[in-house]
């Protein structure tokens, strides 16, 4: 944990007022957050929020055949647990850390108090979940009207905004398992993207290799969603 990620390089911890931020700081608990961890389970009560820094945790919706698809992504762009603040206590969906990174956590508890106090904190994490609720809705609309290439380039695209470099260690099973579709599918589309230069990709590692060249093969959706972000959200401060 030695090289744990500064907590501010999360953009909403980033964008906290001093008075907030100097109130939040003791009780910020600095986690690992390993690939394949289950941050909360379908149904079950949240004990805490998390604000990744260095890490991706993915929202799935699983089905009770255990079929599953990803609804939501969220790195140091955001919070996980936003139910908590939002009054639902639980969700439907699981939270699962998709790319192996640190993160920091909140007890439930102050992060209901802070939202609460209707101040500064409400109204940011109220841009957030807007923010949030559009990428959802626009993964919906992506997965029932755009190809399984263009699904594909949004979603590299939405993994590379919140990592530092442009590689991702992510099996194309878990890929699958992410866009809801069967192996072979994923297997095609990265072989297309990988024979027209865009990605490199070997024993589990995509590196995208022309960024520029991705966003103009993916669909709209990517654009609706980062817009809508940098619209709500306060820009990084720099650390």
């Amino acid at each position: 944990m030695a090289n744990l990620p500064e907590p501010r390089r999360n953009q909403l911890l980033g964008a906290l007022p001093d008075a907030e931020w100097q109130r939040w700081l003791p009780q910020l608990e600095a986690v690992e957050m390993p690939l394949g961890q289950v941050l909360y389970e379908s149904g079950s009560t949240l004990s805490h929020v998390y604000f990744p820094t260095s890490s991706i945790v993915s929202l799935l919706y699983v089905m009770e055949d255990g079929a599953s698809a990803e609804i939501a992504v969220v790195g140091n762009e955001g919070v996980v647990g936003i139910s908590i603040f939002m009054g639902g206590e639980s969700t439907t969906s699981r939270a699962v850390v998709q790319s192996a990174g640190n993160g920091w956590r909140l007890k439930a508890q102050v992060i209901r108090e802070e939202f609460n106090r209707a101040g500064p904190v409400l109204h940011l994490l109220l841009r957030y979940t807007q923010a949030l609720i559009t990428q959802m809705a626009q993964t919906a609309v992506c997965n029932r009207h755009h190809s399984l290439d263009q699904q594909l380039c949004r979603w590299l695209l939405l993994s590379l905004d919140r990592l530092q470099g442009s590689e991702l260690v992510m099996t194309q099973e878990l890929i699958a398992n992410m866009l809801g579709v069967r192996r072979e599918g994923v297997t095609e589309s990265a072989l297309k993207l990988q024979r027209a230069g865009l990605i490199r990709y070997a024993r589990g590692r995509i590196s995208v290799l022309d960024r520029r060249g991705l966003e103009q093969r993916s669909c709209e959706c990517y654009a609706v969603v980062k817009n809508e972000y940098d619209r709500l959200l306060p820009n990084r401060v720099a650390i």
